[in-house]
C-alpha cells in the first residue's frame, strides 16, 4: 500500500531543499508537483518545482474538481492535482507532497493516514535571513510572511512529526529516517494482517 508524505512549513523554512534531497536519495518516491499561479523564481522550471498556470486555468481546474487540495497563499493559488496520488497507487510508490500549511490542513482531513512532517527554521531571525537571501521580495513582504509563520507554527501539534531545519545535512537525514520508519510500520501492519488471515484458517 502506497504511503502519502505531507511535508509542510512556513515560507522560508527550507522545506523545498529537504524535499529535493529526499527525492534524489529515494527512487521509490513520486513527487507531487503542485500547481500555482505565481510566477517562477530564479532557476525554477515549469513541471519541475511547480506547474505554473494562469489564474483562469487554475480556477477552471477547481471547477472540474481536479485538486485533492488547494489554497490561496499570498494572493496566489497553490494546489495538489489528483493524478499524482493516483500515479503513486498505480505504480506502488510512495507520494511526497510539498505543500503550504493551509493545504496540509485540508489533506490531513482527506487522507488521515498520511504521514505529515512540519519543518521549522530554528528561529525568527534565521527565517528572516532565509527570506532575504531569496532576493525576490521586499522588507514589507518579509514582515508579512514572518507574521503568517508565527500563526502557522501554532498548528505544529497536528502533524505526525516536527523537524527543526537548523542544519540541512542533519535535517535531511532525519527526514529520510521518518520515511523509512513509516514504511516499516506499514510493512508490520501488512504482516499482522497476513498472520491474522492464516490464523483464521486454523479456526475454521
Amino acid at each position: 500500500m502506497s504511503q502519502v508524505f505531507i511535508i509542510s512549513a512556513p515560507s522560508g523554512s527550507g522545506k523545498s531543499t529537504l524535499v529535493r534531497r529526499l527525492m534524489e536519495s529515494d527512487p521509490n518516491l513520486i513527487f507531487s508537483v503542485s500547481y500555482t499561479t505565481r510566477p517562477p523564481r530564479g532557476q525554477e522550471t515549469n513541471g519541475t518545482e511547480y506547474n505554473f498556470v494562469s489564474r483562469s486555468d487554475f480556477e477552471a481546474m477547481i471547477e472540474r474538481d481536479e485538486f485533492v487540495e488547494y489554497a490561496k497563499v499570498f494572493d496566489d493559488y497553490y494546489g495538489t492535482h489528483n493524478r499524482y496520488i493516483h500515479q503513486g497507487l498505480a505504480e506502488g510508490k510512495d507520494v511526497v507532497l510539498d505543500i503550504d500549511v493551509k493545504g496540509a490542513r485540508q489533506l490531513r482531513e482527506r487522507i488521515p493516514e498520511a504521514v505529515s512532517v512540519f519543518v521549522l527554521a530554528p528561529s525568527r531571525e534565521e527565517l528572516e535571513k532565509r527570506l532575504r537571501a531569496r532576493g525576490d521580495v521586499s522588507e514589507q513582504v518579509i514582515r508579512k510572511r514572518v507574521a503568517v509563520a508565527a500563526r502557522e507554527i501554532e498548528d505544529f501539534s497536528q502533524y505526525t512529526h516536527v523537524l527543526v531545519n537548523d542544519d540541512v545535512e542533519r535535517a535531511s537525514d532525519l527526514l529520510h529516517s521518518i520515511v523509512k520508519a513509516a514504511r516499516a510500520r506499514s510493512s508490520n501492519r501488512d504482516v499482522v494482517a497476513s498472520v491474522q488471515k492464516i490464523l483464521g484458517t486454523f479456526q475454521q
